[in-house]
């Protein structure tokens, strides 16, 4: 498979893998340089919103975001976007690749010492290690229905 091909491949594919790091005493981790190559040389973090982790997203996947908000409606849509839009930030990596984490999202997370980073498709997730933990091992695959009709 040829580069071209293999790049892509794993656009179709998204981001992927899991990685284990630590967040050390400036709040700064060492992003997977795999998913720098995804996610570009500047990227955005944010709450996520199904879960207490932070999504992580490229320039590109973080205007989708922001097209998919715009529009919601009343008082609660309003409240979303705010929530979302107030807990987001721009990172560049160092050039040890590592990222800055602000304060507020490490508290949101639960982030203190080690974590984990997931590819999720068209994001990836950091994760405070435990938490990952205790939901990954309570996630069964056989009970989702949204995967009925699948062949995986």
């Amino acid at each position: 498979m040829n580069d071209a091909a293999l790049n892509e491949e794993l656009d179709v594919c998204g981001m992927t893998g899991t990685f284990y790091h630590n967040v050390d005493e400036k709040g700064r981790i060492n992003f997977p340089a795999k998913l720098r190559e995804q996610l570009g040389a500047t990227f955005w973090v944010a709450r996520g919103t199904s879960d207490k982790f932070i999504a992580v997203y490229s320039v590109e996947g973080w205007r989708d975001v922001l097209r998919q908000i715009k529009d919601l409606k009343g008082p609660q849509g309003e409240k979303m976007r705010r929530w979302i839009c107030s807990g987001a930030t721009e990172v560049t990596p160092d050039k040890q690749g590592r990222i800055v984490i602000p304060q507020s999202l490490r508290s949101y997370a639960g982030l203190e010492k080690d974590v984990v980073v997931a590819g999720a498709g068209r994001k990836a997730e950091i994760w405070d290690y435990s938490r990952w933990k205790q939901s990954d091992e309570a996630f069964d695959p056989a009970e989702c229905e949204i995967l009925e009709g699948l062949c995986l």
